[in-house]
């Protein structure tokens, strides 16, 4: 090949190798949260408050006087968030709260790409006392994806039976690990620590949005959170 030819194309291959590298966006650093105090969180249809569980600082999600057998979701929304895509870590510990209905579970997950005032929110979440249930039926019910407000469990459940929630092994009222990893319409759940995801999304259902971040539990249910962190 002509050496003139050759180190024209050397110079091209170089400047697309370089333009490519510049275009890339660079990762955002980890951010934790450690989540042992109200401060930063915008909080809906609860109190948050500062405690010790199980040995570590935690915040516990409180419902609001009169409203302790009710049935709203108790949100602690982090302002200072603004997330698309990537990979949100919490700890979690939820369970029934003492006198809650037998049909309760302890409901209790992690919102992300949140709208004003949760009005709108993609999220998981843990059914804890389904985890080690006798019945089959209740452990496939152990995780579960919804899209509030259009898509709550129920509608799921009725037109994709099967499909938005699964089996992982829970304790109720234990701290444990919750890995949410997102990109674009697709999500996956993993708990405590697995490398395969015990719940897998293709469609999102408010499409590729971005928000804040949150955590979330059922007024029915003693839910505490601590260490969150997102990449």
């Amino acid at each position: 090949m002509d050496r003139g030819i050759c180190n024209i194309l050397i110079s091209l291959a170089f400047a697309w190798i370089v333009g490519s590298a510049g275009s890339q966006k660079a990762a955002s650093p980890a951010r934790t949260f450690r989540l042992d105090s109200p401060e930063g969180l915008e909080v809906v249809n609860a109190k948050a408050e500062s405690t010790n569980y199980q040995g570590r600082r935690a915040l516990h999600l409180v419902p609001l006087p009169g409203h302790e057998a009710g049935d709203e979701m108790m949100m602690a929304i982090l302002k200072d968030t603004d997330f698309a895509d990537g990979t949100i870590e919490a700890e979690v510990a939820g369970a029934p709260r003492a006198g809650a209905a037998p049909d309760q579970r302890g409901f209790i997950g992690i919102l992300f790409r949140v709208q004003e005032h949760g009005s709108r929110a993609e999220d998981f979440y843990l059914r804890p006392t389904n985890g080690r249930s006798d019945d089959q039926l209740r452990r496939n019910h152990s995780v579960q994806y919804e899209s509030a407000p259009d898509f709550p469990w129920y509608r799921l459940r009725k037109e994709n039976p099967g499909v938005y929630e699964s089996y992982a092994d829970l304790e109720a009222g234990a701290w444990t690990k919750m890995k949410i990893v997102v990109s674009g319409t697709r999500a996956r759940l993993y708990v405590n620590g697995a490398e395969q995801p015990c719940l897998i999304v293709n469609d999102l259902k408010n499409g590729e949005t971005r928000g804040q971040i949150g955590i979330w539990a059922h007024t029915t249910t003693d839910g505490y959170f601590s260490n969150l962190t997102v990449k």
